[in-house]
C-alpha cells in the first residue's frame, strides 16, 4: 500500500501530487489525493465557476485556483478510472468537468493553459467509442 503524503494540503499540492501517483500508475493514490482535494476544494469551485462568464485570461487564469484543481482532480480521476476500464465511473468523472466545471484551465509545467473541459470532451468521446457509453 501507498504511503500517501498530503503535504500542506493545498488544492496545488494535492493536484500535483494525483498527476504524479497517475503517471506512476498508482491509481489508488492518485484516487485518494483527488479525493482529498475534491472534499477540500469543491464547494470553492463551484462558487468560482459561478462567478465566470467565460475562461479568465491568461493573465488572470491563476485566480479561480480552486475551480482550476478540482476540475483537474475531476479529470484525473477520469483518467485513472479509464486505465482501470471502470469507464462508466470514468464518465461521471469527465461529466461533472464539462458540466460543472466548463472554465477550468490547468497550467502545464511545459509552458500553457489547457481547458480542461475540452480534454474531458476529448475522454468522453473516446469512452463512446470504445463502447464503454
Amino acid at each position: 500500500k501507498t504511503e500517501l503524503d498530503f503535504g500542506d494540503f493545498s488544492s496545488m499540492t494535492l493536484t500535483v501530487k494525483a498527476w504524479g501517483a497517475l503517471n506512476a500508475g498508482d491509481n489508488a493514490a492518485a484516487e485518494a489525493y483527488v479525493t482529498k482535494c475534491i472534499s477540500l476544494y469543491e464547494a470553492k469551485a463551484v462558487e468560482q465557476q459561478a462567478s465566470l462568464t467565460d475562461f479568465a485570461p491568461k493573465e488572470k487564469a491563476f485566480d479561480p485556483w480552486a475551480l482550476n484543481d478540482v476540475a483537474t482532480c475531476y479529470f484525473i480521476l477520469g483518467e485513472s478510472l479509464m486505465a482501470q476500464k471502470r469507464y462508466k465511473e470514468a464518465k461521471a468523472a469527465f461529466d461533472r468537468v464539462v458540466n460543472d466545471f466548463s472554465f477550468a484551465q490547468c497550467w502545464d509545467p511545459k509552458g500553457w493553459f489547457w481547458k480542461v473541459a475540452v480534454a474531458a470532451r476529448g475522454r468522453l468521446n473516446k469512452i463512446l467509442a470504445e463502447g464503454g457509453s
